[in-house]
């Protein structure tokens, strides 16, 4: 995209995710806006936007990813300080929703995070959310303003269509669970590939047990997709089964890799022969191994920023 002349478009970033907001801003042709994130010296957030932005549609770049309650302090401070300086709209640009797993009361006394998350940043000031692949869709209705909701799976689709030493016809999409059909099923369209489901009983968080297979995988290449992976439990088990039940090979791949706790070394350890992930969550050194593949989502999200600003319809993007 060329420059982009418009003085009234602007975007800021927090500390959760700087060089996706660069990407996005370069992609777009445009200069990040000029505000310092920083700590007071007892943790307090310190937010100082050093330009006007009075009239402006501001967009704000912040995954909040951990350190996820500092990340989410961030936004909704900076959003509080534009709102206080006159920006005329102001566009929450969340690659990676946190919170998003407490979506619903599962048991007894359960908050449910994801809407108070929203609410804060509604109270705050925002005025449009802009995120990717929600664990939950139906967090999009704990928001009574816009939600556009970007798809993290055409990127990773392209990854696989234009990998050369990737034979197509022996392609499998496979779903880690009953939940990830709808996501498994669109990735194996662009692919025109069948998919399997994997059945397992989770006894308790972050603690995935596989059971079975549904579907034949018996000398196929199989493609693992889901929207996180955290602590790779769930990812490498379902690998380990795949291979045991006849798969050739196997390839993960994910939207957001909050990659916690024990999952490097898993991945590592494991039978995957590559996993493929996004940027909205950036990957610290000790993160980045030969296994993993990072693409990015800056393009997308850099079309739905220009699209929401010059008012036209962001799904397109998708058709």
């Amino acid at each position: 995209m060329a420059n982009y002349r418009d003085p009234k478009l602007k975007i800021f970033t927090g500390n959760s995710n700087p060089k996706l907001a660069h990407e996005i801003a370069e992609h777009i042709g445009l200069q990040l806006g000029n505000a310092q994130v920083d700590k007071f010296s007892d943790g307090e957030c310190q937010i100082v936007v050093n330009e006007s932005v009075r009239g402006a549609d501001v967009f704000v770049v912040q995954s909040t990813s951990a350190p996820v309650n500092q990340h989410l302090m961030e936004l909704l401070v900076m959003v509080d300080a534009l709102k206080r300086a006159s920006a005329k709209s102001i566009n929450v640009v969340i690659p990676y929703y946190g919170y998003a797993r407490q979506d619903r009361k599962a048991r007894a006394r359960d908050p449910i995070t994801a809407k108070l998350v929203a609410n804060l940043i509604e109270t705050a000031g925002a005025s449009r959310v802009i995120t990717m692949d929600l664990h939950a869709t139906q967090i999009q209705g704990f928001f009574d303003i816009p939600v556009d909701h970007l798809l993290g799976e055409p990127i990773l689709a392209k990854y696989f269509a234009e990998r050369e030493d990737l034979n197509l016809d022996e392609v499998i999409v496979v779903s880690p669970d009953h939940g990830g059909v709808t996501r498994a099923r669109k990735l194996a369209e662009h692919l025109k590939a069948p998919i399997a489901i994997i059945d397992k009983r989770r006894p308790k968080p972050n603690v995935a047990e596989v059971m079975n297979i549904v579907g034949n995988i018996e000398g196929r290449i199989a493609i693992i997709i889901d929207d996180i992976i955290d602590t790779a439990g769930t990812i490498t088990q379902a690998a380990d089964a795949l291979i045991e039940s006849g798969a050739k090979d196997v390839f993960a791949c994910c939207t957001h890799p909050v990659l916690s706790g024990p999952a490097i070394e898993r991945i590592q350890n494991s039978r995957i022969t590559e996993l493929v992930v996004t940027n909205t969550i950036p990957l610290s050194e000790d993160k980045q191994i030969d296994k993993i593949k990072t693409l990015s989502v800056a393009p997308i999200i850099g079309e739905a920023i220009v699209r929401v600003h010059e008012k036209l319809s962001v799904s397109k993007l998708f058709d």
